[in-house]
């Protein structure tokens, strides 16, 4: 892992996911936060991460960026463009820029910022908000391991990283982009299922959330395939088997993937690759 303690961090764009990635690594020591500054305009943002956290804040990105040894732009891929143009020329050539919005390529940020830059181009998901994140990742033309480590350690606050070829990224965003929707999908059906089978709601509502923990779990710990762990919970002619059946006969696995694949078409649709 790298070491970020002794670098200036910039944060540009500390709402949801920004602020999300900002407070993980602050409050797990991976950043000093006397060496971090958070970038928004919303002045209540900052000064929620200032009286939390202890970091430094600004409104203008201008005024920092020359000092950052890493920056990471939070933005709304819209507007990004527009945001950092006019302050590209400032970042220092040594710097490393990683960048979480969703659909601008590393291609697309190398051509805005000045040559020698390592540009890192990653996709987190919502549960960065609760430090489990899964989060892929990809280097742009020149960025290095060490790069690539720096932007692992940064995300590694908030969870897990996988390091992945940029063409994969539309399928990353299918996959663990899109993927919380549909777990919160299946919670949610697994409550009804409860409720209908004569459970109160709040009691179903909470063995099934428990349930899917439970299982992710299990599945991250023992490294085992999730089909030799459902193995385990199937007996000959039981229960689990006959709802097992109910699955396939419903088509849940085949909509699930196509869940997932129709998610990484739109990504491909709206970042033009």
């Amino acid at each position: 892992m790298a070491n970020l303690k002794s670098k200036k961090v910039v944060v540009i764009g500390a709402g949801n996911m920004g602020g999300a990635i900002l407070t993980g690594a602050v409050e797990s020591g991976v950043l000093s936060p006397d060496a971090v500054t958070a970038v928004d305009l919303d002045e209540e943002v900052l000064a929620s991460h200032r009286d939390r956290l202890g970091v430094h804040i600004s409104n203008d990105a201008s005024t920092v960026v020359e000092e950052a040894a890493v920056i990471l732009l939070a933005l709304k891929p819209q507007v990004w463009r527009g945001v950092v143009e006019p302050f590209a020329e400032r970042i220092r050539p040594t710097s490393t820029v990683i960048s979480i919005m969703a659909g601008v390529t590393t291609e697309g940020l190398l051509a805005v910022v000045p040559d020698g830059v390592a540009v890192i181009r990653s996709m987190p998901n919502l549960m960065a908000q609760v430090g489990a994140a899964a989060s892929a990742l990809c280097g742009g033309k020149g960025a290095t391991d060490a790069h690539l480590e720096q932007a692992e350690t940064l995300l590694g606050a908030v969870g897990l990283t996988a390091r992945v070829d940029e063409s994969q990224m539309d399928a990353v965003t299918g996959l663990s982009g899109s993927g919380p929707a549909f777990v919160f999908v299946l919670i949610d059906a697994l409550a009804d299922g409860g409720v209908r089978a004569g459970l109160p709601r709040p009691v179903a509502q909470q063995l099934a959330t428990q349930t899917v923990l439970g299982a992710a779990r299990m599945v991250l710990e023992t490294g085992e395939s999730p089909s030799v762990l459902k193995e385990r919970v199937t007996s000959p002619g039981g229960t689990t088997i006959a709802g097992i059946r109910a699955l396939e006969d419903g088509g849940f696995r085949s909509a699930l993937m196509s869940a997932v694949e129709a998610a990484a078409n739109r990504s491909r649709e709206l970042s033009g690759s």
